[in-house]
């Protein structure tokens, strides 16, 4: 069942982050249908993280899409990383779920042309730009609704216990200071795809 636009309305980014691992990421371009079940995701608590890009309230042409109302999708382009984002909460509050790793699901032919490799291999969707690419998320996804017929998330019924999702700090945000060491980082614990690093502590 695809997810309605009420369950990206809530205000808690963190039990969102973890409520998306299980969730199935879909996306339709020119016909081609590909989905992936979420098994790493990152929180991004607005303008009062260290480690948003929207932190103080900081708003700028890349980041203006996180101030939207939930349930649109963000695309943000830093250099060779592309990632893609589920916009949380109400409009005006940059909340977001960094979408960092898939389990290839449905089409994975297409995905395995897209990352010219097979889909035995980790790296095909493990790590926010492969996730992305895999998926064939790019800069022209920015905004998309997520109610939509291009990107969308369905909800499978796929559950895991507390015991089976860790919770670490995230990956790459130093400059973030204390924020930094915040456990905001849930990935299935096990899944092979999942980035690195993947031990639990």
């Amino acid at each position: 069942m695809k997810l309605q636009l009420s369950y990206y309305l809530n205000q808690d980014v963190i039990f969102l982050a973890k409520d998306l691992l299980g969730k199935v990421l879909f996306t339709q371009i020119d016909g081609k249908v590909t989905a992936g079940i979420i098994v790493e995701t990152e929180a991004y608590f607005g303008v009062q993280d260290k480690a948003s890009h929207a932190y103080g309230g900081r708003r700028t042409n890349r980041t203006e899409t996180l101030y939207s109302e939930g349930g649109v999708s963000v695309y943000l382009c830093y250099g060779i990383h592309h990632l893609f984002n589920v916009v949380s909460s109400g409009l005006g509050e940059p909340h977001a779920v960094l979408i960092r790793a898939i389990e290839p699901l449905i089409g994975i032919e297409t995905m395995e042309l897209r990352r010219t490799m097979p889909a035995t291999k980790a790296a095909i969707s493990s790590g926010p730009g492969s996730a992305a690419k895999a998926l064939g998320i790019d800069h022209s996804f920015n905004k998309k609704e997520l109610t939509g017929e291009e990107i969308w998330i369905e909800d499978h019924g796929i559950r895991y216990t507390a015991d089976k999702i860790a919770a670490v700090p995230r990956v790459g945000v130093a400059y973030a200071q204390e924020h930094a060491l915040l456990p905001w980082r849930f990935f299935v614990i096990g899944n092979k795809y999942v980035s690195k690093p993947n031990k639990v502590l």
